[in-house]
């Protein structure tokens, strides 16, 4: 009998051990690359959804960002592959069910996944091919296009010289949130003589210093074979494989003299105690914050580690935590939260504030100090910090995250095996050290940790984030006005000239030839769907129950819908608020800490939030739900029905100070959001000039909602005994067993106590009060404060009279990876850009930290002529975005994603028949029927109903027809 150490030897690695790991279900087999010192990990067990990964020690020298320019140019073209975008090919093309590549502080990261064999190895190939023989050397063009050029904007006296590149304005949009400015300075503090001090994915001032000579000097340093660390995951054939890996890369590598390891160093920090930091930057007052940060131990300290964890999750994880309630009633900022920042050598605990008031950073410190002592001395419950290791332990076995398990696996390994070979596994490990955890409670071990970590510290570090530096915007175009004065007239033509052969490089197509020999799948490679169990519609008590039959390993789900319909509009927001202060008020039976305690200890998670569902057929059919979602191990299905049953039915509202303070921090998260994640609000806006459903969304957790919460805020205590009335008028009205319907996945045993332990709520459905204005079309731009911009344009399909097909899942693959990413991202300098069209009609174009708006909409509009004309596909190609499509539905899906996709299907009117329907029109669709819908998407983007989030100057320079409101201050005049 082969065993694994004889399948590693055929293949030049030596076997070094075999751990079992019952947390996966499987075992570890550990290897090295004997010829040339790539280390290997094989995570074995019967997942088919396989993965891989390669990842190199990356540790950063300054904030150039170079790691992170080479993470996105590396896979911008290889030897093998010369192709300009192999990454992008393989989304178009694969059945991957991941692909991506990551910039951690000191790590790189080349992470795929694929429940196909054949398809994980060409994924591997054309990765590895990209690490370790990138086109880089041969095309200096993908330096410029990913980190950083130079170009002229404007003319006569406008005319600037400004830099562009996807890394840069990446970096400019990440930068603009406070919350990475804070932890940047914070990391810096702590570790002034380390990597930690540098920004790894780059600061737009630095990121134009780094030269393509360091670019490649980097590369040749660090993306090497023995720096390398390989993770295979899941049910395959090992000895395939590792022949791959061995006989494509890594001995013909281990040939070559490479001389020696030059590796910049990770740098172990000795206890420092800096003088606290002040950072100012541009940004609204409402975005003030500030941290303290002490360091745990070292990265081999696990247990300490996991326990830090822990006892934050148990003192800061909710409002009423004991030292997130003491901050919150020293009124210093709007919102704490406490965390562990780890997978770095010396991980460490942070506990920060948002919406900070002027000499919170000095209070922070005080109140924080006086607390952790007040609960070392014996205050700490002991109960809190058993339920949130029982939460810690529901986590890990879920491992429901959004990524596939062998992601968050090699993700997770590498948290520790990066920083010593001896014990590689030890972050996949947490049954034992959650029973070692549980026996040291009563020992008094967590309240020596919070002692040690925030009163006896010698390593600790304290920063803050104010606004100021009012005008930097100003100043920077004045400098880069200046900048293009300083030009003489043969520097501006050279840079002209360099900008005109990037973006002729950039349009250049591929050799044939090229795209040819990427490995690539057929449409015969295509095989049956996964069978999926329909679900059941049937009554329970008066309940309308939706019944899952899926597997679920011994945990239950529930999620009860509560319709919306009984509201007026006008009321909606009210609702929306009612979901945020469920589960963190006191109840008839407990108080507010009690039911987070109960939760933490007996539930996975007890969730409240609004939703709407749309009928795929009819727009006026707008349903909008508060949903009720729990889980729990099977044995606590009870713990489901009784918890959330006390909620709904016996929450007291008369705690305006708590409501308050909820508010508060809930405004925070949407500012902050608006500014990140622009994208996504401004396709919620534009969604609400043209869709009912959208109008709908905005009311409950838009715009509109913002402004409501704003405005409520700015008036609460004149308004707050109502506003308390009115929460207990409303739950009195929603929540009733006839105005509900239940999802539930589990056993039947599990639904029966589940049922038992529910209380009835008998009262009649109130009558159907909701009447939803007509949506209008408008052009908006919010100014948030931002370096970069997010744009998204859009319409409902069904005005234009047409349905939903799996052609047009394959035309918005199509445009999103194909022209939209050539034309938004690459030459635009936009991070992201894409097409959705939902089954129910929306269909909308977004672009995401992008820099410029009259070039991106002026994209969007030409995308329909290039789908009915410049799309032009091979067979082979066509082929590979038919493969890619039918995989995104194919992809596996944990049991709570499972049941929630089930749940929306049911709502919008459509089953398993119809979603399989779209399938079949996906692996049979051709070319003729995906150029006819290019008129509709010219039509899509031309409707005028467009929606801007962004950087002031920005808006202000686009072209006319915009709204321009600040968002933060409410003032809007049309540019």
């Amino acid at each position: 009998m082969t065993t694994i150490a004889d399948t590693a030897a055929a293949h030049g690695f030596a076997w070094q051990r075999t751990e079992p790991l019952p947390e996966i279900e499987g075992r570890a087999h550990l290897m090295t690359h004997t010829a040339s010192g790539a280390r290997l990990m094989y995570l074995e067990n019967d997942d088919a959804n396989k993965a891989f990964s390669v990842t190199f020690k990356t540790p950063a020298a300054d904030d150039t960002g170079v790691f992170h320019i080479l993470e996105h140019s590396v896979l911008c073209g290889s030897e093998k592959f010369p192709v300009k975008e192999p990454f992008v090919n393989l989304l178009k093309t694969s059945m991957q069910t991941f692909l991506n590549a990551m910039t951690f502080p000191d790590k790189t990261m080349y992470p795929v996944a694929s429940t196909n064999e054949r398809d994980l190895l060409n994924l591997m190939d054309v990765y590895l091919d990209a690490v370790f023989h990138p086109n880089i050397y041969t095309r200096p063009a993908i330096f410029q296009q990913e980190g950083w050029h130079w170009e002229l904007e404007g003319e006569g006296d406008t005319r600037a010289l400004v830099y562009n590149g996807v890394v840069y304005n990446e970096m400019k949009g990440a930068l603009s949130e406070p919350d990475s400015v804070l932890y940047d300075a914070l990391s810096a503090a702590l570790f002034p003589d380390t990597t930690y001090r540098f920004e790894s994915g780059g600061t737009p001032a630095a990121i134009p210093t780094l030269t393509y000579e360091g670019f490649l000097d980097n590369h040749r340093r660090h993306y090497r074979p023995d720096n390398s660390y390989i993770i295979l995951y899941g049910n395959l054939d090992l000895d395939r494989f590792l022949g791959f890996i061995d006989e494509g890369y890594l001995a013909p590598l281990a040939a070559a003299d490479r001389g020696p390891l030059q590796v910049n160093p990770l740098g172990q920090q000795a206890p420092v105690t800096p003088a606290p930091v002040t950072v100012t930057m541009d940004t609204a007052p409402e975005n003030a914050c500030a941290a303290l940060g002490a360091v745990i131990g070292a990265a081999a300290d696990r247990e300490r580690v996991v326990a830090a964890d822990i006892l934050l999750d148990a003192v800061m994880g909710s409002n009423e935590a004991p030292l997130k309630r003491a901050l919150l009633d020293a009124a210093i900022a709007d919102d704490a939260m406490g965390y562990v920042a780890d997978a770095v050598a010396q991980p460490f605990a942070v506990i920060s504030l948002r919406g900070a008031r002027p000499g919170a950073a000095e209070r922070l410190q005080a109140v924080v100090r006086a607390e952790a002592a007040r609960l070392a001395d014996g205050a700490l419950d002991r109960e809190l910090v058993r339920a949130a290791l029982s939460h810690a332990e529901f986590v890990m076995r879920e491992r429901n995250f959004g990524y596939p398990d062998g992601v968050v696996l090699a993700m997770s390994a590498m948290a520790g095996w990066l920083y010593s070979d001896e014990d590689p596994t030890a972050y996949l490990r947490f049954n034992d050290v959650f029973a070692a955890l549980a026996a040291k409670v009563d020992e008094g071990y967590f309240e020596v940790l919070l002692r040690e970590l925030f009163c006896e510290s010698d390593h600790w570090a304290r920063v803050e984030v104010v606004p100021g530096d009012a005008g930097a915007d100003e100043r920077a175009e004045e400098a880069a006005r200046e900048r293009a004065r300083a030009l003489a007239p043969d520097e501006a033509a050279a840079i002209e000239a360099d900008v005109a052969a990037l973006r002729a490089a950039q349009e250049a197509p591929d050799d044939p030839q090229a795209v040819a020999a990427l490995p690539s799948l057929t449409r015969a490679d295509i095989g049956p769907a996964p069978a999926e169990e329909p679900w059941e519609e049937d009554e329970l008590d008066g309940v309308t129950l939706v019944r899952h039959r899926i597997p679920t390993h011994g945990i239950a789900y529930a999620y009860r819908y509560f319709n919306l319909d009984c509201l007026a509009f006008e009321e909606l927001p009210y609702a929306t608020v009612l979901a945020n202060v469920l589960g963190k008020l006191d109840t008839a039976r407990h108080t507010a800490a009690e039911i987070d305690t109960l939760s933490q200890a007996h539930l996975g998670n007890l969730g409240f939030a609004c939703e709407v569902h749309e009928n795929v057929s009819d727009r006026d059919r707008v349903r909008p739900v508060l949903v009720v979602g729990c889980s729990a191990l099977s044995e606590n299905a009870a713990w489901m029905g009784s918890l959330s049953s006390e909620v709904l039915t016996e929450t007291d509202f008369s705690d305006t100070a708590r409501i308050r303070d909820i508010l508060a921090q809930w405004r925070i998260a949407m500012e902050q959001s608006f500014a990140a994640n622009g994208h996504t609000a401004a396709m919620g806006r534009a969604a609400s000039y043209y869709l009912p459903a959208g109008v709908v969304r905005e009311a409950l957790g838009g715009v509109d909602f913002y402004r409501f919460l704003k405005d409520t805020l700015d008036h609460f205590d004149e308004r707050a005994a109502t506003l308390s009335a009115k929460l207990a008028e409303v739950a009195g009205r929603l929540f009733a067993d006839a105005n509900c319907t239940l999802s539930f996945a589990g056993s039947d045993d599990d639904l029966e106590r589940f049922r038992a332990a529910a209380a009835p709520m008998p009262r009649a459905a109130a009558p159907v009060a909701l009447t939803v204005p007509a949506p209008v079309c408008r052009r908006e731009a919010f100014v948030v404060p931002t370096d970069v911009t997010y744009t998204a344009c859009g319409w409902d399909r069904r005005l234009l009279g047409l349905g939903y097909s799996g052609v047009w899942l394959l035309a918005a693959r199509i445009l999103s990876y194909d022209y939209l990413w050539g034309e938004v991202r690459v030459k635009g300098g936009a991070y992201g850009t894409g097409f959705q069209t939902m089954r129910g009609g929306s269909s909308r174009f977004y672009s995401y930290r992008d820099p410029r708006i009259d070039e991106t909409v002026a994209r969007f509009q030409e995308a329909g002529s290039w789908l009915a004309g410049a799309f032009n596909p091979t067979e082979a190609e066509m082929d590979g975005y038919v493969v890619s499509a039918a995989a995104s539905m194919d992809a596996p899906e944990k049991a709570r994603a499972l049941l929630r996709r089930q749940d929306g299907m049911y709502f919008a009117g459509y089953g398993i028949a119809d979603r399989a329907r779209v399938r079949d029109e996906v692996v049979g669709a051709q070319v003729d029927a995906v150029r006819a819908l290019g008129e509709a998407v010219d039509a899509i983007a031309r409707s005028g109903c467009t929606c801007v989030f962004g950087n002031r100057e920005i808006i202000e320079a686009a072209g006319g027809g915009l709204t321009v409101i600040d968002l933060l201050s409410q003032e809007g005049v049309p540019l």
